[in-house]
């Protein structure tokens, strides 16, 4: 009786492991085809401001980069002009950069332009997104030069 018990556990325990496996999986699998949420900037942080200032305010100054350059991967010696709009870049058709490199997700990661720089973030990528070799896990800017990676492709925003 304490054995067929003990058999009993062993076994459901070993379908309950199995399945928690499958479940991951098709999580891993649906994010990489559809993408992850992520949370949208509101256009009105987004939208071009007026050339012209209020009175007493800095005008916003424009981005020293003005390309972005694939230096590495299938993709290289591709280049990408810059201008106010956000770049995404990843697998899916609609992105900016479409990525044909099998370690990048649908949708993996975007560069934000700002007030003279241009900010990265990761979009909750399955192998992360790297600046100048450091994992980005949060918006990072990106100095002219510095080179992110997504998998095997290697990206640089240049002047």
């Amino acid at each position: 009786m304490g054995s067929a018990l003990v058999v009993a556990i062993v076994k459901y325990g070993l379908l309950a492991v199995l399945w928690l496996f499958v479940v991951l999986a098709f999580r891993t699998v649906r994010s990489d085809l559809f993408g992850s949420k992520v949370a949208r900037v509101p256009a009105v942080a987004t939208a071009p401001r007026a050339a012209a200032a209020a009175p007493g305010r800095p005008a916003k100054q424009k981005s020293q980069a003005r390309r972005l350059v694939v230096t590495e991967g299938a993709l290289a010696g591709t280049t990408i002009g810059l201008s106010d709009a956000v770049v995404t870049l990843g697998r899916a058709d609609d992105s900016t950069l479409v990525l044909t490199d099998d370690y990048a997700s649908s949708r993996h990661a975007r560069l934000v332009p700002g007030d003279g720089s241009w900010t990265l973030e990761d979009l909750g990528s399955t192998n992360g997104t790297y600046l100048a070799g450091a994992k980005v896990v949060r918006p990072t800017p990106v100095p002219v030069g510095q080179q992110i990676r997504i998998g095997k492709t290697v990206l640089e925003l240049r002047r």
